[in-house]
């Protein structure tokens, strides 16, 4: 006689297991610690066979029917539906493991210990925040051009289209690591290519016009502001270098006799150790500045604490009390100046880029000839820093400096 939830509710349980029979192999058991479990019953390959259907009442009784009807009929299909069960567990797990998250994460692990700490934490953190949420879940290689293209688009609408090419090519990177560990047998970004509008080169903001430089370096001189940020902004035209690698200078780094500075490779953007020949006018900054911050690590120390650089924003938000706007100087734009009007006044170009520390296409010959051209770039140093010298006292005359001052 089948089954009933009053009769399964009201069973008891006794000291030996109790089967309860619904027909055709499906029971239910009830455990003498009153536990009830939906079993079926079967024979493949004449032997006796028992498939566990869930326990009661999560698994109601509608359900355990169902349930093993679905069983019956791989049993007619010549299929063991315990053996089933074990592959689609297996499967399961398979997948589990080898979803995009776990083979994304698996190759940031390999990867990072080459990456600067900035570099590597940009990398996961747009993974965790703009392609985890939405394809995380899904086995790398069950990833169509269509989901990812969604994830993509989803960084793209909010106005981000750098990120979302970084995105894509990070996803790429993935996909290709995935083939190489044999979860992925193709990769999904390549299906992509053009789907996003290139990114518009940006210019970082410069004054390159003599007169213009002139009239900067004198608002520089009469700066009101903090006398830290007045030196800063005082040097960084005179030492080509990035705002991040300006503000996190180190005492221990610059040579004030040998008028050098060496900057490691760990703060370079190349990875190469960086060679700053200083102006007389940069060593009489630095001199000016040491008494006040010489006796801690950095040249330019914080406001709040000296234990850390100044801050970021320091050199731009000292330009926006001058009154230049982001479109006409910024602090990149020191860079840009010198690059203009050096290339235009004849200066060696390797010598300029050299000096500008744009990276090497080979990151060997970087690491062993940062000392390139160095006699050059001493003399170029020197006479740039002399030529702005000039521009500051208002000169009606500009000529051009020779290479050879």
């Amino acid at each position: 006689m089948p089954l009933s939830d009053t009769v399964i509710r009201n069973a008891k349980p006794a000291d030996k297991p109790r089967k309860l029979a619904d027909g055709g192999g499906l029971y239910i058991e009830v455990a003498p610690s009153g536990g009830k479990w939906w079993r079926f019953k079967y024979r493949f390959e004449g032997k006796e066979k028992r498939l566990s259907l869930g326990v009661y009442p999560d698994v109601g009784l509608k359900d355990a029917r169902d349930k093993h009807a679905e069983a019956r009929k791989l049993l007619a299909a010549g299929v063991d539906p315990s053996a089933n069960k074990k592959a689609a567990k297996a499967a399961q797990g398979e997948r589990a493991a080898n979803s995009f998250e776990i083979v994304a994460r698996e190759w940031f692990d390999k990867h990072a210990p080459n990456w600067k700490e900035n570099h590597s934490s940009k990398i996961i953190r747009r993974l965790e925040v703009d392609i985890f949420p939405w394809l995380g879940a899904c086995p790398v290689g069950d990833v169509t051009a269509p989901d990812l293209l969604a994830a993509i688009r989803r960084i793209e609408s909010r106005g981000a289209l750098e990120t979302a090419h970084r995105a894509l090519a990070n996803c790429g990177q993935v996909f290709r690591y995935a083939i190489a560990t044999g979860r992925a047998q193709r990769d999904t970004a390549a299906d992509l290519r053009g789907a996003l509008p290139p990114v518009k080169e940006k210019h970082h903001a410069s004054i390159t016009d003599p007169k213009a430089i002139g009239e900067l370096l004198r608002d520089i001189e009469g700066y009101q502001g903090a006398f830290i940020t007045r030196c800063a902004l005082r040097l960084a035209p005179l030492v080509f270098l990035r705002p991040g690698e300006l503000r996190k200078a180190e005492w221990a780094e610059i040579d004030l006799d040998k008028a050098e500075w060496r900057i490691p490779a760990a703060r370079m953007k190349m990875d190469a150790v960086h060679i700053v020949p200083l102006s007389t006018q940069a060593v009489a900054i630095l001199r000016e500045l040491h008494p006040l911050t010489g006796s801690g690590k950095y040249v330019f120390p914080g406001a709040r604490s000296a234990a850390r650089p100044m801050s970021e924003n320091a050199v731009l938000a000292a330009l926006r009390r001058m009154d230049y706007t982001t479109d006409e100087m910024t602090g990149h734009g020191f860079r840009s100046m010198a690059s203009t009007l050096l290339n235009e006044q004849g200066f060696n170009r390797d010598a300029i880029e050299r000096q500008l520390a744009h990276a090497e296409r080979d990151g060997v010959r970087a690491a062993y000839n940062y000392a390139e051209y160095l006699p050059e770039r001493k003399k170029m140093m020197q006479s740039w820093a002399d030529y702005l010298e000039g521009l500051a006292k208002g000169a009606n005359i500009i000529p051009l400096f020779s290479k050879s001052a």
